[in-house]
């Protein structure tokens, strides 16, 4: 059974449970919505994110955040994350990103400390907007697996808007990232093969939306769509992918999960096959998200 079909199964027995549905549930697996979390309140997350298939060789990775977020007021949320990371990689050879075969078993990579201010409620002022603010350090580069030191720091803005009375739920996201990065150095690397040391920065931008549909009491299915872009600073644009796809969502009074996959149906840059129309040096063809929460 491959990762996509465990996270399945494992969102399908956790939807055997009904009740009410929660306020600040996460009904998306990528895009974020603007509701912040009531005052006093806290709710943990664990989020497994499967990464596969860069076209050539074979390729998989798995991502996990745990995540607690308090409510410090009805406007302001702020959370921390432990971030672990798995990587296993055969028949790939990249310069400056995947330096020969290489398996790392799930290991603590890094950690997050986020924060969220809300300026319009989704629910009180008919249009919601809020800013997020994200740091992250990672001691491991999510490509390759080895050591690679980067500090990360997101600044993105988040609508919300609720149609036919709550029914139908729609997001927007626009973010930029700034990285510094410092690749560890890796002995006996193939002859020829680039691996510099030398610290980097790079500019994202992403933007994103997603629209989620209440079919039924407590589940909602939906859709999102995200587009990404990278500046380095030698290469200026380095990169630019589309990933978009379904998702599924339920929620109780005390948790809820969400369950998302997101192929990557288009991209540019810096390529491992040219002439390819998917960019496959830092993404993969597929990603599957699970994501979990409890509040109390």
């Amino acid at each position: 059974m491959n990762q996509l079909s465990r996270l399945s199964a494992l969102g399908a027995i956790l939807a055997t449970f009904t009740a009410p549905a929660t306020a600040d549930e996460n009904l998306f697996g990528s895009v974020k919505g603007a509701e912040t979390m009531p005052e006093g309140s806290w709710e943990v997350y664990q989020i497994f994110t499967d990464r596969s298939d860069k076209g050539t060789g074979d390729y998989r990775a798995l991502d996990s955040t745990t995540e607690v977020e308090y409510g410090v007021s009805n406007k302001f949320t702020v959370g921390a994350g432990l971030k672990a990371i798995a990587v296993e990689s055969k028949g790939l050879l990249v310069d400056g990103y995947i330096p020969g075969d290489y398996k790392r078993d799930l290991s603590v990579a890094g950690f997050e400390a986020t924060a969220k201010y809300n300026f319009l409620s989704p629910a009180l002022d008919d249009f919601g907007l809020s800013g997020f603010w994200e740091f992250d350090y990672m001691s491991i580069d999510p490509h390759s697996g080895r050591d690679k030191d980067t500090l990360s720091l997101e600044s993105a803005l988040l609508a919300q808007k609720y149609l036919l009375e709550g029914q139908l739920i729609w997001v927007g996201n626009l973010s930029m990232e700034g990285t510094y990065a410092k690749r560890g150095e890796i002995n006996n690397l193939p002859a020829g093969f680039e691996w510099p040391t030398d610290p980097e920065m790079e500019l994202e931008f992403k933007l994103g939306s997603g629209v989620s549909y209440r079919f039924a009491p407590n589940w909602f299915v939906g859709a999102e769509i995200n587009y990404e872009t990278e500046f380095e600073t030698e290469v200026g644009q380095e990169r630019w992918s589309v990933f978009a796809g379904p998702n599924l969502h339920y929620a109780t009074a005390n948790w809820w999960a969400t369950l998302s996959w997101m192929p990557q149906l288009e991209g540019g840059g810096e390529m491992i096959i040219e002439g390819d129309d998917l960019h496959l040096i830092e993404k993969t063809k597929s990603e599957a998200r699970l994501k979990l929460g409890y509040n109390f």
